[in-house]
C-alpha cells in the first residue's frame, strides 16, 4: 500500500534528526539529499539498457544497507559513493560530505547507530523510485522540493540563498512565456543557478525540448545543482562552477570574448553584492556587459541585470530577482535605468511580498525582460502583488491563488485598481525614469471616514451605504429592506434591529436566489468532473487532474461580481493540498482497491534502556487508531471510518449516538444532584471519596453504612435516587460498549467487501466532493457576511447621537453624585 506523500516526507525530513547536534543545520542536506541521489540511481539505473547515470557493483544503495549495524559503516558509505562519483564524472559533486567524519556523526557504536537509522529511513518501501519518475508531480520531485525548502528554513538567514521559493519559480517559469512556446528546442540559462529549481521549473513548464544551461560559484551549492538536474531527468543540463560576472563560463564557440546568448533566461542573484567586483575590473569588461553604465562599485544588483540582458538573444526574455531599490535608487543605477527604460528592454515589474526568501527578509521584485519588439514598446506593465501571500512559520509564502492571479493578469496585460497597471514610457519619463511601484499604483485601503453629523444626529450616511453598490447591484430589493430615507437627504435609517441584520439578508429572496445560482454553478462543475475523478487509475498524473479540475473551477466563477474567483480556486487547492493530493497519489500507485484496503497497526517494539542506563533517543510515536476491532487496531488511509457508518451503519450508529445522549442526561443529572447535595454539610457530603468525587462505590459503601437507621432517611432516600442513576447509567454503557465493538465488527468486515463502485462512490460523492460543496458553502457565506458585518458596524457606529451620549453621561453623573451625598461624602 503507498504511504500518504505527506506522511513520507515528514519522515524524510525527520532523517534530519538522526544528524542532529553534530553539525549546522545547514549541513544536513549534503547528507540527506546525497543518500536521496544515490538512492533514485539505484532504483531508476541499475538494469537499464543506456542509463543516464552508471551504478558500478559496488556503488549502490544495496550495498549500504549491507553496511547496516557494522563498525565500519562511515568508511564504507564514502568508498561506496566513491565508486558512484568515479562512474560518473561526478567526483566533488555527490562525495562532499564525509560519512566517516566523527566530530559530526559521532563515533563508534554513535555513529553506527545514527547511520544505520539513516539509512533505514530511505529503506521505506514507499521510497520505490523504480515506478516514479522525476517530472511534474512524480514522488522524487515532490519530495526534493519539500526537503531543500526545510534545509533552507532551517540553515539561517546567511545560508538559505541556495533556494528559490518553488512559488516565485512558477511565476517567473510563466510570465517570460515559456510556455507558450510551440516551436523547440529552446535553451534557459541561470546565471547565478543555485539549486537549479528555477531552470527546472522553467523547464516543467516548456511543451518543447529544453536545454539547460547554468553558472554555481559555490562548492557546496553547485553539487545540490548537478543532483539536482538528474534526479529530474536533466542530466544533460550544462552547469558550470564559477564566479559568473568576474569569469562567465558560457561563451560565445566564435568569440570567446563574447557571453553566449540564450532563448530564455532565469535568476535570482545575491541581492545588493558588496563583492560583486571581485576577481575582474568592470570598466574594462571584455565581455561589453555595462554599455548602459558601470553599477556602483558596492552594489552589484544591476551588474546582474546588465549580464542577464547581454545573455539574452535579440527576441529572447528574461526574469529576474532584485531587491526593490533598483527600481528607484540614483546616481550611476538611474544612469542605467534610464538607458535600460529607453531601449524599451523591460516588459513588466511584479512586486512581490516581504519576507519570502531565505536569505533575506527585505521586499523584491521580478523584473520580466523582453527585447523581442523592444523598439515598439510603449510602456511597462506593472503590479503590486505585495499583499498577496499567507504565513508559513517565519516566513511568508505565495498562495496557490496568488501565483494564478499574477500570471493570469501579467499574461493578459489586464488593468486592475490598486493591483495592475500598463504605465505609458511617457509618464514614466516624467518621473525621471523611476519605476518605484507606489508612484503608478496606489494600494492604499480607502480611508473609512466617521461622519460627525451623523454622530451628532443620528443615522447612517449614504455615502456608506452606496459604497457596498456591489451588493446592491445583485440584490436590488435587499437595500429597501434594510434602510429607509431619514428626514434629512444624505442619511437612512436601519430599519430593523442590528441583531437581526444577518437573519433579514440570509433570508431574501434575492440573496436565496442569489445562493441556489451560485452552488448550481459548483454542480454543474461537480457533473462535468465528477466522471474524471470516478476513472482515475493506476499510472495517471495527479497534477494533470488537479490542473484539469482546477482551472474549470476558476472558469466557472470568472463572472460573478461578488466571489472573488480566485478565492473559490484557493478552497480546492487547500483541499489537494491538505486530502485530496495523497488521495490521488495512493490512487495511481495502489489502484481503487488497495488503497481502500484498512492498514493493521503495528506497535512499536517496548525500547530498552541503552547500555549507559539513558532513556532511548527517537522514541516512536504511536498512531492514533481509526477503528478497534477486539485489540487489534486499524487505520483508513483512503476511507474515513466516519463515511462507511454514514452510508451503511446509520441506524446502528444513531442507537449509539442515542445511548450516548442517554448517558450524558444522566451524568448532567448526577453533576447537578453533586452541587445541589454533595458539600460538607449536604446529604451527600459522607459518601463522597477522599479526593471529594461522588462515585457509584462510594454511594453504595454509605448506603452499606447508614443501613436502616430511621436517623438517616432522608440521606438514605437521596442515596438510593443517586445509586439506581449510577446503575442505570451502567448498564447503558455497557451497552454501548457493546454495541460499538458490534459496529467496529461489521465495518470492518464491510472494508473487506467493498466493491470498486462502492469505493468510488465514498471518495469522490460522500468524500472529496462533499467536502468541496462544504467549502464553497463557507465562501458564499463569507461573501455574505461581510455585507452583515458592515451593515452592522455602519449601525452600532451611529446608533445613539452624541446629544444622547451627553444625557446619558449626566443622568449616570447625578445618579452617581446622590449615592455620594447619600453615603456622607460632598465635593
Amino acid at each position: 500500500m503507498a504511504v500518504k506523500k505527506s506522511e513520507l516526507y515528514r519522515s524524510l525530513w525527520e532523517s534530519a534528526d538522526e544528524l542532529r547536534g553534530g553539525m549546522d543545520a545547514s549541513q544536513y542536506k549534503d547528507y540527506v539529499l546525497v543518500l536521496l541521489f544515490v538512492k533514485y540511481v539505484s532504483d531508476k539505473f541499475i538494469g537499464q539498457p543506456y542509463p543516464d547515470i552508471v551504478v558500478p557493483p559496488d556503488g549502490s544503495f544495496s550495498d549500504m544497507t549491507a553496511l547496516v549495524g557494522k563498525p565500519n559503516i562511515g568508511e564504507g558509505i564514502n568508498i561506496i559513493i566513491k565508486a558512484l562519483a568515479e562512474a560518473n564524472d561526478l567526483l566533488g559533486v555527490i562525495d562532499i560530505a564525509d560519512f566517516d567524519d566523527p566530530d559530526k556523526l559521532g563515533s563508534g557504536k554513535e555513529m553506527q547507530d545514527r547511520l544505520s537509522n539513516l539509512i533505514a529511513i530511505f529503506q521505506n518501501p514507499a521510497l520505490d523510485f523504480t515506478r516514479n519518475r522525476a517530472e511534474g508531480d512524480d514522488l522524487l520531485g515532490d519530495a526534493y522540493e519539500y526537503l531543500m525548502r526545510h534545509f533552507a528554513t532551517e540553515s539561517g538567514k546567511s545560508k538559505g540563498q541556495f533556494y528559490t521559493p518553488a512559488e516565485v519559480s512558477t511565476v517567473m517559469a510563466r510570465v517570460i512565456g515559456i510556455d507558450k512556446v510551440e516551436q523547440g528546442p529552446i535553451s534557459v540559462y541561470d546565471m547565478t543557478c543555485g539549486s537549479g529549481s528555477l531552470l527546472l521549473r522553467a523547464a516543467a513548464a516548456a511543451r518543447v525540448t529544453v536545454s539547460l544551461y547554468g553558472q554555481e560559484m559555490d562548492n557546496a551549492t553547485f553539487a545540490l545543482a548537478r543532483m539536482n538536474m538528474i534526479l529530474h531527468g536533466q542530466a544533460s543540463a550544462e552547469l558550470k562552477k564559477g564566479n559568473t560576472l568576474a569569469n562567465p563560463l558560457h561563451l560565445d564557440k566564435r568569440n570567446d570574448s563574447r557571453v553566449r546568448t540564450f532563448d530564455f533566461a532565469v535568476a535570482n542573484p545575491p541581492f545588493s553584492s558588496k563583492a560583486w567586483t571581485t576577481g575582474f575590473n568592470p570598466d574594462h569588461d571584455r565581455y561589453e556587459r555595462f554599455a548602459d553604465g558601470v553599477p556602483p562599485q558596492k552594489n552589484g544588483d544591476y551588474a546582474f541585470l546588465q549580464h542577464m540582458l547581454r545573455s539574452l538573444r535579440s527576441t529572447g526574455k528574461g526574469a529576474i530577482i532584485l531587491p526593490h531599490g533598483v527600481l528607484f535608487r540614483g546616481n550611476a543605477e538611474a544612469v542605467i535605468r534610464r538607458s535600460i527604460v529607453r531601449k524599451g528592454y523591460i516588459k513588466g515589474i511584479i512586486s512581490l511580498p516581504p519576507n519570502l526568501f531565505y536569505g533575506t527578509g527585505i521586499p523584491a521584485c521580478i523584473i520580466v525582460l523582453d527585447k523581442e519588439d523592444d523598439d515598439e514598446r510603449a510602456g511597462i506593465f506593472m503590479i503590486d502583488a505585495s499583499k498577496g501571500f499567507r504565513k508559513d512559520g517565519n516566513k511568508n509564502r505565495l498562495r496557490d491563488q496568488d501565483i494564478h492571479r499574477i500570471v493570469d493578469v501579467f499574461t493578459r496585460m489586464q488593468e486592475a485598481p490598486g493591483y495592475a497597471r500598463f504605465v505609458p514610457i511617457s509618464e514614466i519619463e516624467a518621473n525621471d525614469c523611476s519605476l518605484n511601484i507606489p508612484r503608478y499604483i496606489d494600494t492604499s485601503e480607502p480611508e473609512d471616514l466617521h461622519d460627525i453629523d451623523a454622530h451628532l444626529r443620528g443615522d447612517i450616511p449614504d455615502r456608506d451605504i452606496d459604497a457596498l453598490s456591489a451588493y446592491w447591484d445583485v440584490f436590488p430589493t435587499l437595500k429597501r429592506q434594510l434602510f429607509v430615507p431619514a428626514d434629512r437627504p444624505g442619511y437612512s435609517r436601519l430599519i430593523c434591529p442590528p441583531a437581526e441584520i444577518r437573519q433579514i439578508i440570509f433570508s431574501h429572496p434575492e440573496f436565496q436566489h442569489y445562493n441556489g445560482r451560485m452552488r448550481a454553478i459548483f454542480d454543474t462543475w461537480k457533473s462535468a468532473h465528477s466522471p474524471q475523478m470516478h476513472t482515475i487509475k493506476v499510472g495517471d498524473r495527479p497534477n494533470v487532474l488537479i490542473d484539469t479540475i482546477a482551472e474549470a473551477l476558476l472558469s466557472k466563477f470568472g463572472t460573478d461580481a461578488l466571489i472573488d474567483k480566485y478565492d473559490v480556486y484557493q478552497r480546492l487547492m487547500t483541499y489537494w493540498a491538505d486530502t485530496m493530493q495523497d488521495d490521488v497519489t495512493m490512487l495511481v500507485v495502489d489502484g481503487w482497491q488497495s488503497a481502500a484496503r484498512l492498514r493493521m497497526i503495528v506497535k512499536p517494539p517496548k525500547r530498552t534502556k541503552g547500555e549507559d542506563g539513558d532513556k532511548p533517543k527517537n522514541k516512536e510515536k504511536k498512531e492514533t487508531p481509526d477503528l478497534v476491532v477486539g485489540t487489534t487496531e486499524y487505520k483508513a488511509e483512503l476511507i474515513p471510518v466516519e463515511l462507511v457508518i454514514r452510508r451503511y451503519f446509520s441506524s446502528e450508529q444513531a442507537a449509539i449516538d442515542d445511548l450516548t445522549e442517554q448517558i450524558d442526561v444522566l451524568t448532567a443529572e448526577l453533576d447537578q444532584i453533586d452541587e445541589e447535595h454533595g458539600g460538607d454539610d449536604g446529604l451527600l457530603g459522607e459518601a463522597r471519596t477522599e479526593k471529594g468525587k461522588l462515585t457509584a462505590a462510594s454511594v453504595k459503601a454509605r448506603l452499606k453504612e447508614v443501613g436502616s437507621d430511621p436517623a438517616f432517611d432522608d440521606e438514605a432516600a437521596l442515596l438510593r435516587e443517586v445509586m439506581a442513576r449510577f446503575e442505570k447509567k451502567s448498564r447503558l454503557e455497557k451497552q454501548r460498549k457493546d454495541a460499538q465493538a458490534a459496529l467496529s465488527t461489521q465495518v470492518l468486515e464491510k472494508y473487506t467487501t467493498l466493491g470498486e463502485s462502492e469505493i468510488k462512490t465514498l471518495v469522490v460523492d460522500d468524500k472529496w466532493l462533499a467536502s468541496l460543496t462544504t467549502e464553497i458553502g463557507g465562501e458564499l457565506d463569507r461573501v455574505s457576511g461581510a455585507l452583515a458585518a458592515r451593515v452592522r458596524q455602519l449601525a452600532d457606529r451611529y446608533a445613539t447621537p452624541l446629544p444622547e451620549l451627553v444625557a446619558m453621561v449626566e443622568s449616570l453623573s447625578a445618579k452617581v453624585d446622590g449615592h455620594l451625598k447619600k453615603m456622607g461624602y460632598h465635593y
